[in-house]
């Protein structure tokens, strides 16, 4: 007798999702102040419905995306960044946040090399990023596709190591600097680091498992604000 096939647990998450997670990252804040809006806008019945969309990846209906990216095209155009040149709240010229082009050292995990030891190689600038402190490439998979290989991301320190729990995170403990996405932990001292590449595996075990770490061993936590991926030319 044959067994029956089991059925397949890995969620496809279609492209239009990862455009709209992306889209949502950026604008949050800029074009919309929060989820109600949101949902108002685009006709959902609950907020509840994106924050599953944005934390659990549900697939978004394309119309919704559709409708998302008409509501807030003057945000989305390039002509509009460049006409809202960014300045500060006193008026003067906003340079950009430093770019520093550490790599991740030759190890079994995405460690990057320490920050400290790097010269900025030039400023990010574009709208809405004016609060971040500095920005880092991306190298590796483990956060994929949230984060890919190559893409760089505008941080803000968390100076009052406050963790919202489900957001993404560069954070530095011990000696390892990587990007995780922080859950809770079992216990209030704790965190559990995520990857969101949960496709790749080793044997019958995924190449980025979770592991948790003590939170009074975190040395630098800095949020990911922005997202700017390289073009394919």
């Amino acid at each position: 007798m044959d067994t029956p096939d089991k059925p397949n647990k890995i969620k496809t998450v279609r492209p239009e999702t990862l455009e709209f997670i992306i889209l949502y990252n950026q604008l949050r804040g800029k074009a919309f102040t929060g989820n109600i809006q949101l949902a108002e806008v685009l006709g959902f019945n609950s907020p509840a419905s994106i924050t599953e969309i944005i934390k659990s990846r549900q697939n978004i209906d394309p119309e919704k995306l559709k409708k998302f990216k008409e509501e807030y095209k003057e945000f989305l155009s390039p002509f509009k960044k460049q006409e809202l040149a960014a300045t500060n709240t006193t008026g003067s010229t906003f340079i950009g946040i430093p770019m520093f082009e550490v790599v991740a050292t030759a190890s079994g995990v995405e460690v990057y090399n320490d920050i400290n030891d790097a010269n900025p190689v030039g400023h990010m600038n574009f709208p809405g990023i004016e609060d971040c402190d500095f920005a880092l490439p991306v190298w590796g998979h483990s956060m994929y596709p949230y984060l890919e290989n190559g893409c760089w991301v505008a941080l803000k320190i968390i100076r009052d190591m406050k963790i919202l729990p489900g957001e993404v995170y560069y954070i530095e403990w011990g000696d390892y600097r990587m990007y995780k996405r922080l859950l809770a932990g079992d216990s209030p001292d704790e965190v559990i680091a995520h990857s969101d590449n949960v496709t790749e595996m080793i044997g019958n075990r995924l190449k980025y498992a979770p592991f948790t770490i003590r939170l009074e061993d975190i040395k630098k936590l800095c949020l990911v604000k922005d997202i700017h991926k390289k073009h394919n030319h």
